[in-house]
């Protein structure tokens, strides 16, 4: 599940990076969480909840059935 997990990292890490930011897999739990780390502007941004929630969280768990939730750490 992990190799997944990074395919839809690669996917939009392009507009992350198009704002100064970056994401960085932390871990993927058996129990389909995944843990990402927020880096540059997305680290220190205001929406960055929103980054990962309706971004991140949301490409994950269209692509890869058994995400359960993504957070930030």
């Amino acid at each position: 599940m992990k190799a997944e997990v990074q395919r839809v990292l690669d996917q939009v890490r392009p507009g992350l990076q198009a704002d100064g930011g970056d994401v960085e897999l932390v871990e993927v739990t058996e129990d389909g969480i995944v843990k990402v780390r927020l880096k540059g502007a997305c680290g220190s941004c205001p929406m960055s909840t929103m980054t990962l929630k309706m971004g991140i969280e949301r490409a994950m768990k269209e692509q890869i059935p058994g995400i359960k939730e993504v957070v930030g750490v």
